[in-house]
């Protein structure tokens, strides 16, 4: 497999089989040129949604102190 290391980011050759009515209609839907394109929207548009849900784990679980006072601090003296 073929790796290149350019700013810290790894790039790989990948060879996927991928269901060809699939990446058509992406591909169309999306108004992609390539399926490159079309396979690199798909990823970063799950990545993104993953990094959604991780955030949305953290409700709740974050600590304050309900006394403190957050307009005090923009008071100017």
């Amino acid at each position: 497999m073929l790796c290149v290391k350019f700013k810290e980011v790894i790039f790989m050759a990948t060879n996927l089989q991928i269901d060809d009515d699939l990446i058509l209609r992406a591909v169309r839907l999306g108004g992609h040129k390539t399926k490159k394109a079309a396979v690199s929207k798909a990823l970063i548009e799950y990545i993104h949604q993953l990094e959604q849900e991780k955030i949305l784990t953290m409700f709740g679980t974050v600590e304050y102190e309900p006394e403190y006072d957050y307009k005090k601090q923009r008071s100017r003296s």
